[in-house]
């Protein structure tokens, strides 16, 4: 070792770096080393957010390692999802659905009059106050409900293995679309 100017150097050294012969090899390795690093967190960054909604799944971070979807295990293989949606906040290729407990739904209603003037100038009011008329034409308590995204198809091709394309609107569930789209189906658990 050499002491300049109160700093120790290895002998051999320069002012301005390392050893003369490790200079250009000692940098690019680092670099590559650095580059190395960097293409394996893309890698592994990028399989993480690969799944989308309606894939399946174990753990919320088989969805989403950020922590913006979750696996929603109740459904059958994990059903990766985004959780009290509204009609704007499911990404791509999803709808927002509102579903409520088809056990509780046994009132039927009138989803085109109640609570609102129809055309022929009939109102009804079959559900009470903490109820909504789905389109479906039966009462379902609000406070059941649960809002989130579902995978959005047009057959059930479009769907993994154990589910279907489902109608909006049917079993207890409605979509959650601007404008409204009584035709929107989405991968729901197969029922038989």
């Amino acid at each position: 070792m050499t002491t300049v100017v109160g700093r120790n150097r290895p002998s051999g050294a320069t002012a301005g770096g390392p050893l003369a012969h490790q200079g250009r090899n000692g940098a690019v390795k680092l670099m590559g080393n650095v580059l190395v690093v960097l293409g394996l967190g893309a890698l592994l960054g990028a399989g993480g957010c690969a799944r989308k909604i309606g894939d399946g799944c174990s753990v919320s971070t088989d969805c989403d390692p950020n922590g913006n979807r979750i696996c929603d295990l109740s459904q059958p293989g994990g059903y990766c999802t985004v959780d009290g949606c509204d009609d704007k906040s499911c990404p791509d290729e999803s709808i927002c659905i509102r579903t409520f407990p088809e056990q509780y739904l046994t009132r039927p209603c009138d989803p085109r009059c109640e609570d609102v003037d129809c055309p022929d100038g009939m109102r009804t009011n079959d559900c009470t106050d903490d109820e909504i008329c789905l389109d479906s034409g039966v009462c379902a308590r609000q406070a059941f409900e649960r809002r989130y995204c579902a995978h959005a198809c047009s057959n059930n091709g479009d769907c993994r293995g154990g589910y279907a394309c489902r109608l909006g609107g049917t079993r207890g569930n409605m979509t959650l679309l601007t404008p409204p789209n009584p035709t929107a189906r989405f991968c729901a658990q197969a029922v038989e």
